[in-house]
Formats: C-alpha cells, structure tokens, sequence
C-alpha cells in the first residue's frame, strides 16, 4: 500500500513536479498570474517572471496554461527548453510549435519569419485570437535567441503586439536582457517570486494536504516541525515539499502519527549531507 493511503490521503500530496492541482498560490502568485492575464487582454507584449530554483516558476507557466484553457480567445503554447544552436533551428521550432506547415522542404530563416507573422496577422487579426508564447527556463535563452524573439515582438498593429510573450527565468535572465536595451525597454511587466515566510510555508503544507484528500482533524504537521521545515528549506516551495515528502515516508516506516520536530530534524541532517545549510537554531554541530 502507498504511503499516503496509510496516512488517510488519497494521492501523492508533495510531488515536486508541476502539477496545477498542488500548486499553492501565495497572494504574490495570485498577482502574478493576475497581472499576467491583464496584460494578454491588453495585448502589451513582454511579460517576465523572475525567480531562484525552486520558487515555482515552472509550476506557475502550468496553471497560467489550465487558466487559458478555461478562456476563450486564446492561442498558447509553451517552450519547456530553449536551448538553440541558431536561429534557423530556433525559427523552425517556433513554426513547429505553432503549428504552421510550411510548403518548401527546408524552410530558412526568412521564410520562417514571414510565416510566422502571417501566422500572428491571421490569429490576431482575422480571427481575433491572442497568440501566446511561454518560454520555461528562459535563462538559458542566447543572444541569438533573445534577438529571436525581439523579432516576433515587431509585429504589431498601431494598437496592439500579435504575439503575446512570457518569459519565466532565473535571475540570470536579468543580466542577459538588460545587456540588450531593445529588448529590455520592451517589458511591460516584470516580477520577481520570492521564497515563502513561515506563514505561508504553513498554508502551502495544509493546502497540499487538502488537495491530497486529508480530512483528519488532528495535525499531520507539528507547529515546531513546519517552522523547522521552513528555516532548513529557507522558504523555497521545491525544498519544502522535498521535505515534507521525506518526512512522511519516515513517519510510515516506523508507524507513528505526526511528524515532529525531532523527526524533521533528522531530515535537516539528511538534507544537511546533501549540501543544505542547517538552520541557525539547530546549528548543534557544522555538517
């Protein structure tokens, strides 16, 4: 029997992948995926979402996509990797991507740029679509790329930009974009997603539960055990739920009920081996 059924849950409830259903929204993800959504009615252009591994940009890109699907009028795809050698691989991708056919065999660079903008004229024009492009990791976008894309954002009417972008990087996307003023001064809106305090590492915990199927009134979680949590993981959402996991699979092993500091600790110390830091209050010896 899986763990969580033991436990009184239904599913898995701290699968760091990206999963929609878990995903806690903190009031600054709520704002994020508002602003973001106000921007593609508005059709403005550039959108990017900054942050440190772990803090869920990932997860974020997934449920803005279960958002547009519950939304009529929009056009979206996601780029999970960026990684290009050159902008005619880079070019023909977003063309796959879109979908569009091409009718030459081998289609270049010029030709993939005007079928995309027919692609876009048509979407946005004709048919009255908003086409928008999320690119995950943008961090690891190129100079070819980032001059790629800068490219797609020309097309435009007098009003409006036909191509929606988003770009969701760690904060070594900064540096890359204010290197290239033209594109830099293009982003209409930017955010950075900051790691969680305590208080909301406690309702990312519940919140994960809950959506896991647990209905016991007694804590699976000890007040002690979720500050612990949050001072080791250092508030980042992927460490939490690491830990979290980790503690239930001790908690079933040796058939006990909650999980409490102590227990928490010895998943500090495991952690600790790894390379994490350990919080300044448990800090009895160095790793």
């Amino acid at each position: 029997m899986s763990y969580y059924r033991v436990l009184g849950l239904e599913r898995e409830p701290f699968s760091t992948s990206p999963d929609p259903a878990f995903f806690y929204q903190s009031e600054t993800h709520r704002a994020v995926l508002a602003n973001l959504l106000i921007e593609f009615r508005l059709k403005r252009g550039l959108s990017v979402v900054l942050g440190d591994i772990g803090t869920g940009k990932t997860t974020l890109g997934r449920k803005l996509i279960q958002m547009l699907k519950e939304r009529e009028g929009f056009l979206f795809h996601m780029v999970l990797d960026p990684t290009y050698p050159s902008e005619n691989v880079f070019f023909n991708s977003l063309v796959r991507t879109f979908g569009i056919e091409m009718t030459m065999p081998s289609p270049d660079v010029v030709d993939c740029r005007e079928a995309l903008e027919r692609f876009l004229f048509q979407k946005g024009i004709r048919e009255q679509q908003t086409s928008i492009l999320i690119v995950d990791e943008a961090h690891k976008l190129n100079a070819l790329s980032l001059e790629t894309l800068r490219i797609l954002l020309n097309y435009e009417t007098n009003e409006t930009k036909l191509l929606q972008l988003v770009l969701l990087g760690q904060m070594e996307l900064l540096p890359l974009l204010t290197g290239m003023p033209n594109l830099m001064d293009r982003i209409s809106y930017r955010c950075t997603l900051k790691p969680f305090d305590l208080a909301q590492t406690r309702r990312m915990i519940q919140f994960r539960l809950q959506e896991a199927g647990y209905r016991s009134r007694l804590k699976l979680f000890t007040d002690e055990a979720i500050e612990t949590i949050c001072d080791s993981a250092e508030g980042y959402p992927r460490r939490i739920a690491m830990m979290c996991h980790k503690a239930l699979r001790l908690l079933v092993m040796r058939q006990g009920h909650v999980v409490d500091e102590a227990l928490i600790e010895e998943v500090v110390e495991e952690e600790c081996e790894g390379g994490w830091p350990l919080p300044k209050r448990l800090l009895k010896s160095s790793c």
